[in-house]
């Protein structure tokens, strides 16, 4: 629904469709998401056709709904004998393949118009369902527009048949050419005064843009490329300065925030850390950790995200910044995705901690502070326990799951809050969290690979950013290798591969889509990039792989025999799954077949080999974490994605891109160009209807940049945006307060 329609009608542009075109044409628009003209024309030409460029036939797709410009060969009406009445058929050619055009009448005399407008030579778009009949691809009645024939006169034909055609995202129900006479009914009776534009006029001027009413025109109705370009920059830029003031907005109204300083304490626990750790501090570290350290020595919350690639060392900088609240009299709390990641941050934490971590206890050295775990399957007795520590101040650091969002779970004086892998939470469940704070926390977000939203919101400067990209010395590089798994022989190879490495002393893991092979069950969701190029999972491909199928095939394996296989997914009990991963870490049984459950912060530095069955299922970040969980050890290691992907689907490129590179930097980016950046102005994580209509995160990091400069100079000038009122009314309604209030929380 359109954001300006949540508002009392403000001038021409929040007119219904319906009032202005009719009730009919409206309709059809409605079926696109167009209820007024301001989302008419809102509504961009998806590219533009050159009259004298032919669409190259030979890529049409049986079933696929397509727009081509062609030209007529010829067009003939005969009767049909079998059938009765009467049918044209019409050649249309690219100068090398040709596409068949057919109508249908009872009577030859209706199908006379076609046959004297589709005359040899003339060009035309044509849109329709391509068919398949005798072998020969054709369109059935379909809808057309004939350059320089379907115009008032002969002086607009020949304007017609001279500028770019503009060619907008479309459905059956909505060629192209009627979306673009409707607009242009809606475009042209338009003034200045009728449009409001965002962009106020000294910066307008300043930077030589056109009014958005000009934009609109050079984008609409173009009378050569440059002026589309003109008007496409424009409006991006437009797109850019609305976000970037709303973000500016907030980060003014976020350093007005008070929060509890927590400067760092020499002599405390930060040091006491620092002298036991059995390694150096990377530079990166070091560098990373001065900066968080003076953020929470602010009395302004900190709001940094943490960005650094599998196994770059964040969680030992996360441990600083929390001993350091925990020095200056405060509690930290770290939230992660899973019990498992739960418990294995707990135990990395003591580990690292030692008797620093056993406050209370006779063997505590001084200054010792508590790690708790909280996670919803505790029994009672235990939770009781914790939260009791969380509660009284006992513990300094609670680390949790979901859990830890109960209204239960009390701080003695929460300070920071760290959050693990962000984009497996909802912007409402960390700012729950947070709420359970008297004063704002600082927050700390850590993520190995930023998805598509992560880095939107940072190129949009919503979040201040920390980035590790030197690995600790030791840690060994992953090998990755495509396999098709059509392939009998490659796939017997994976599980001779898989043995090698276990009598070398490494551990593998196998992970698989499902748990069982119960046809009912619903498969993990793949995420949205992990679709085909049709936006659905083909439906003639073999079942996903289930983890208990493939323990039991794997335990029957020749070239595993011998071999303990354990399993670990989502159902197993807590204590199952606990034994599981020890008998996994000890060699006992060092092959583990699992869910995504082990994707992130399982930490076994033996496993030199992880298999990914139906590997085409997930995206990106997920199979990088994946990934991420072999070459912690100094042995090198590989990872092996077996996968039904076919050459030239989005799913291949993806996983190739996976191969050809382990800098989880490059392969956001690559995810970036392989779906939309995700809603960054809502609560949506990737996919789906995108905020952003022209503007690309990547692609125009230099105008989001200029962008925000422009921005922070007129708050800083005009907080209220008192002397810009179209700019604030374009926020309120591109962002609406949900959506403000999530750029806040994010």
């Amino acid at each position: 629904m359109s954001a300006a329609r949540d508002r009392p009608p403000a001038g021409r542009l929040d007119e219904p469709l319906e009032k202005v075109l009719g009730a009919r044409t409206a309709g059809s628009l409605e079926k696109l998401g167009l209820v007024t003209v301001g989302d008419l024309l809102r509504h961009y030409p998806r590219r533009y056709g050159a009259p004298g460029e032919l669409t190259a036939l030979a890529e049409l797709r049986v079933g696929e709904h397509v727009t081509v410009m062609a030209k007529v060969r010829t067009a003939t009406v005969r009767q049909m004998r079998s059938r009765g009445g009467a049918m044209l058929e019409a050649i249309v050619t690219d100068g090398r393949d040709s596409l068949q055009l057919t109508f249908f009448a009872k009577r030859a005399g209706v199908l006379r118009m076609h046959e004297d407008k589709l005359r040899p030579g003339r060009r035309g778009l044509f849109t329709g369902t391509v068919g398949d009949y005798r072998g020969r691809r054709q369109l059935t009645h379909p809808d057309y527009i004939l350059v320089g024939v379907d115009a008032a006169d002969e002086g607009e034909a020949m304007a017609e048949a001279s500028r770019p055609i503009p060619l907008y995202p479309a459905a059956a129900s909505v060629p192209t050419w009627r979306i673009g006479r409707a607009v242009r009914a809606v475009l042209d009776p338009l003034t200045e005064a009728d449009v409001p534009d965002p962009v106020p006029a000294e910066l307008r001027e300043r930077r030589g843009l056109p009014t958005l009413l000009e934009a609109l025109r050079l984008v609409h109705a173009p009378e050569t490329e440059a002026d589309h370009r003109r008007g496409r920059e424009r409006l991006r830029f437009e797109e850019a300065l609305v976000l970037q003031t709303a973000l500016a907005r907030r980060r003014a109204d976020h350093d007005a925030l008070a929060a509890t300083a927590r400067p760092a304490r020499p002599g405390g626990l930060v040091d006491a850390l620092d002298a036991r750790l059995p390694y150096d501090l990377t530079a990166g570290q070091r560098e990373v950790g001065d900066t968080i350290a003076a953020d929470l020595a602010r009395d302004t919350p900190m709001l940094r995200v943490l960005q650094g690639d599998v196994g770059a060392g964040k969680t030992v900088v996360a441990l600083r910044a929390m001993l350091q609240v925990v020095d200056a009299g405060g509690q930290a709390a770290l939230l992660a995705p899973t019990e498992v990641l739960a418990a294995q941050h707990a135990r990395s934490l003591r580990a690292l901690l030692g008797p620093l971590a056993e406050g209370g206890m006779l063997t505590a050295a001084d200054d010792a502070t508590r790690v708790v775990l909280l996670t919803g399957s505790q029994g009672s007795r235990e939770r009781r326990a914790a939260l009791a520590e969380a509660a009284s101040g006992a513990a300094g650091i609670v680390v949790g799951t979901h859990a830890l969002l109960s209204e239960t779970v009390q701080f003695a004086d929460l300070g920071l809050v760290v959050v693990d892998e962000q984009h497996r939470f909802g912007v409402e469940q960390r700012d729950a969290l947070r709420a359970r704070a008297a004063r704002v926390p600082h927050t700390l977000v850590m993520t190995a690979t930023p998805i598509p939203r992560t880095v939107a919101m940072t190129v949009f400067g919503d979040l201040e950013t920390s980035v590790l990209s030197d690995r600790p010395a030791g840690r060994q590089q992953t090998a990755t290798h495509l396999v098709p798994a059509g392939n009998e022989a490659w796939v017997q190879r994976v599980w001779s591969r898989v043995r090698e490495e276990v009598d070398r002393g490494g551990r593998a893991y196998i992970v698989c889509p499902r748990i069982d092979g119960d046809a009912e069950e619903e498969a993990e969701e793949p995420p949205l990039d992990a679709l085909d190029d049709a936006g659905e999972a083909p439906a003639d491909r073999p079942p996903l792989a289930a983890v208990t199928e493939v323990a039991e095939l794997l335990r029957a394996t020749p070239a595993l025999a011998g071999v303990g296989v354990e399993v670990m997914h989502g159902r197993l009990a807590p204590e199952d799954k606990d034994a599981a991963m020890a008998r996994f870490a000890s060699g006992t049984s060092p092959v583990l077949v699992a869910t995504t459950v082990i994707e992130v912060g399982v930490d076994v530095p033996e496993a030199t080999v992880m298999v990914i069955l139906d590997a085409q299922h997930f995206g990106i970040s997920q199979l990088h974490q994946l990934r991420g969980r072999v070459g912690r050890g100094d042995k090198a290691s590989i990872c092996l994605l077996v996968s039904h992907a076919e050459d030239g689907t989005v799913a291949h490129e993806r996983l190739a891109a996976l191969a050809a590179t382990t800098d989880g930097f490059e392969l956001a980016e690559k995810d970036l160009e392989l779906r939309r950046e995700g809603d960054v102005l809502g609560a949506a994580q990737s996919g789906g209807r995108n905020s952003l209509r022209l503007l690309r995160v990547v692609r125009d990091a230099r105008v989001i940049e200029e962008a925000r400069e422009e921005a922070s100079a007129l708050v800083a000038s005009d907080p209220a945006l008192e002397g810009c009122p179209a700019l604030a009314d374009a926020i309120a309604a591109q962002l609406g307060e949900e959506r403000e209030d999530f750029l806040a929380r994010s």
